[in-house]
């Protein structure tokens, strides 16, 4: 079992979870993700890691609540426990694995929007663990929805806060918050990394693409099982065949098909859309869900 420490709402139907899985902390790295269970009849729940520490043993994961196993979820409270908690799953970010110099002489734009804050925490910390100073554009519908704040302008070289009402920050969308700080304050970026809504990293990679800004997108909206069974988080990715769970979750979002994506994710969701993926896909489409017997 894998008890809960520490429970906390960021906003209306957001939660944070302080889990205490050492094994999972000692070597998870940012981008990945884990998988949580309740209990016997629990569906699996893949979310990607927004914090760890390595010392205490514990991993922090931010969640929203989009159906049944999330509102159960956000009922648990310190002192309880998930009976699994699996991982790190999924490819880590990029700049993990690569050449630290190399890292290191690039300039990093981070963009994140909504829950996909959570994911972009743990990067963002990384880089100024290892003396990196990053920009950071955080968005959000409303300010009652902004989550992490605090948090994130301490590991941010530069923090810019943008709401889509203008009730917080600056009013308006992540996208003219990039362009504005690469047309108009001259800021030059090597590397964009936007995680977030599939709608927001479909206009980001837009825009970055025009800008001649290469960008990293993580996929994790479209991941179900989390284990490369069911082929919910099939994409195509230069017109090759990827699956977020075991590929990803991060992809070069210039090469991402998203319309494809969430066309598909739409479909997926009923019966009737799986049988027309499954007849469209023929031997490439994955069944392990146990939809598609």
């Amino acid at each position: 079992m894998y008890r809960i420490l520490r429970t906390e709402k960021l906003a209306e139907k957001i939660f944070l979870m302080e889990v205490e899985a050492p094994r999972v902390a000692k070597s998870c790295q940012p981008g990945e993700f884990i998988i949580v269970k309740m209990d016997d009849k629990g569906e699996r729940i893949p979310l990607t890691i927004c914090d760890y520490n390595r010392e205490a043993g514990t991993v922090t994961i931010v969640f929203q609540i989009v159906g049944a196993s999330t509102q159960r979820m956000a009922e648990l409270k310190a002192g309880e426990a998930f009976q699994d908690f699996v991982g790190p799953l999924g490819q880590p970010s990029e700049f993990v694995k690569e050449d630290f110099q190399k890292v290191k002489a690039r300039k990093y734009l981070f963009v994140a929007g909504g829950v996909g804050t959570a994911p972009v925490y743990p990067q963002v910390k990384w880089m100024r663990e290892h003396g990196m100073d990053v920009d950071v554009i955080v968005g959000a519908k409303t300010k009652d929805l902004l989550i992490l704040e605090e948090e994130m302008k301490a590991m941010a070289g530069n923090l810019y806060i943008t709401t889509d009402d203008g009730s917080y920050g600056r009013k308006g969308m992540v996208t003219e918050v990039i362009r504005d700080l690469v047309e108009n304050q001259g800021q030059r970026y090597d590397i964009c990394v936007a995680i977030g809504p599939m709608i927001m990293m479909k206009f980001v990679c837009l825009l970055t693409k025009e800008l001649g800004l290469p960008t990293i997108v993580s996929m994790n909206p479209v991941m179900v099982d989390g284990t490369g069974m069911c082929g919910a988080c099939r994409l195509s990715v230069g017109g090759e065949v990827k699956f977020a769970c075991v590929d990803g979750p991060e992809f070069d979002g210039h090469l991402v098909d998203f319309d494809e994506a969430m066309k598909r994710q739409q479909i997926y969701k009923t019966e009737e859309g799986r049988a027309m993926l499954r007849l469209a896909e023929g031997e490439t489409h994955h069944g392990g869900c146990g939809h598609c017997s």
